[in-house]
C-alpha cells in the first residue's frame, strides 16, 4: 500500500484530498495544527485503518516513521482573512514548513506536491494567467505574507529538484469551491452564499467589475491527483477559465438561494487582483485535464452543504 503525507489535511482542499487517496487505496498520513482546519472536515476518515491524523505544526517539526511515497504540503491559511489574521504563521510554513517536507522527502525519497496558488501572479499584467507569467506582486503590501511565502515556496520546491535530484510538482490553484468551505473564510463564495441564506445585504467590494474564476473542487482534486503522478516537474495552473465579475457572481448567488439580500459595495481592498482567470493549455496538453463541472451544478451541491452549516 502506497502511503501519503497530506500537511493541512483537515482543511477545505485537504480533507476532499485524503478522500480521494483513501479511495485510491492509500494509506493516508494528515497533519495538521488546526488553526484553519477542522477535525470535522475528516471525522468520517478516523475509524479507518488506512488513515493517521497528527496534531501538529510542520513549520516546526515533521516526523513520520516508515516508509512514503508521496507528500502533498497543502498546509497553509489561504484566504486574506486567515493570513492577515496570521501573517507569521503563514510566512512560516510557507518556508520553515516547505523546508521540512523537503528535507523529509530527501530522507524518505518521496514525491512533492506543493500546492501554490494563483496569487503569485499578484494584480496581473497579463490576462489570462500563464505560467510563465512571474506577476505584479507587492512585497511589502498586506497581501505580500501570502504571495510571497508561496513565490518562496515555489523557489524552495525547485531547487530541492535541482540541487538534490528531488522528485518535485508545483500546483498553481485557482479559485475553487465545494463543500467543506468555512463560511467565515472572507472569500466571495461562502460569504454571499452566507449573506444571502441569511437575508443580509451581500457586500462586494469595490465596484464589481474585478473578476474571478471558479473551479468545483472535485475537478481540482482530480487535477492534482493527475499532475501528482505526472512527470511533470514545471508549474501547472489548475482552475477553471470560466470569468465572470463578483458583481455578477454576487447575483447568480441571490437568484440560485431565491433570497431578497440586496447588493451594497465597499472600498476595494489595497492589492486586490482586477482580474483573474487561468490559461490552463499546459494542463490540457501535460495532464488531458480540463474541468468537467459546470459552475451553475457545482453551486447547487455547495448550497446544500452551506445550508445545513447554516
Amino acid at each position: 500500500m502506497k502511503r501519503i503525507l497530506i500537511t493541512g489535511g483537515a482543511g477545505f482542499l485537504g480533507s476532499h484530498l485524503s478522500d480521494r487517496f483513501i479511495k485510491e487505496g492509500y494509506h493516508v498520513i494528515v497533519m495538521d495544527n488546526l488553526i484553519t482546519g477542522n477535525l470535522k472536515n475528516i471525522e468520517h476518515l478516523m475509524k479507518l485503518e488506512q488513515f493517521e491524523f497528527h496534531h501538529c505544526d510542520v513549520s516546526k517539526f515533521i516526523h513520520v516513521p516508515g516508509k512514503l511515497d508521496y507528500i502533498l504540503h497543502f498546509a497553509s491559511p489561504a484566504s486574506p482573512i486567515d493570513y492577515l489574521k496570521t501573517p507569521i504563521q503563514t510566512l512560516k510554513v510557507g518556508s520553515l514548513g516547505i523546508h521540512n517536507c523537503l528535507g523529509l522527502a530527501r530522507a524518505k525519497k518521496a514525491r512533492v506536491l506543493i500546492a501554490s496558488t494563483s496569487e503569485i501572479y499578484g494584480d496581473p499584467l497579463v490576462h489570462p494567467q500563464h505560467e510563465n507569467y512571474w506577476g505584479n506582486v507587492n512585497p511589502v503590501g498586506p497581501r505580500g505574507v501570502y504571495d510571497e511565502a508561496k513565490r518562496f515556496q515555489e523557489a524552495m520546491t525547485m531547487a530541492y529538484h535541482t540541487y538534490h535530484g528531488l522528485e518535485t510538482r508545483i500546483l498553481r490553484i485557482f479559485n475553487t469551491y465545494g463543500p467543506r468551505m468555512r463560511l467565515d473564510d472572507g472569500r466571495a463564495l461562502p460569504a454571499f452564499i452566507g449573506q444571502a441564506l441569511r437575508g443580509q445585504d451581500i457586500t462586494v467590494f469595490g465596484d464589481g467589475s474585478q473578476t474571478r474564476s471558479f473551479c468545483y473542487v472535485d475537478d481540482l482534486v482530480e487535477g492534482i491527483y493527475r499532475l501528482l503522478l505526472s512527470d511533470y516537474i514545471h508549474p501547472v495552473n489548475i482552475g477553471n477559465p470560466d470569468e465572470i465579475t463578483i458583481k455578477e457572481f454576487a447575483e447568480e448567488i441571490v437568484k440560485l438561494t431565491g433570497s431578497k439580500s440586496k447588493i451594497t459595495y465597499l472600498d476595494l481592498p489595497k492589492d486586490d487582483p482586477k482580474q483573474r482567470r487561468p490559461d490552463i493549455t499546459r494542463a490540457k496538453k501535460v495532464l488531458d485535464w480540463t474541468p468537467k463541472v459546470k459552475r451553475a451544478e457545482g453551486l447547487k451541491v455547495t448550497l446544500e452543504y452551506f445550508k445545513k452549516v447554516v
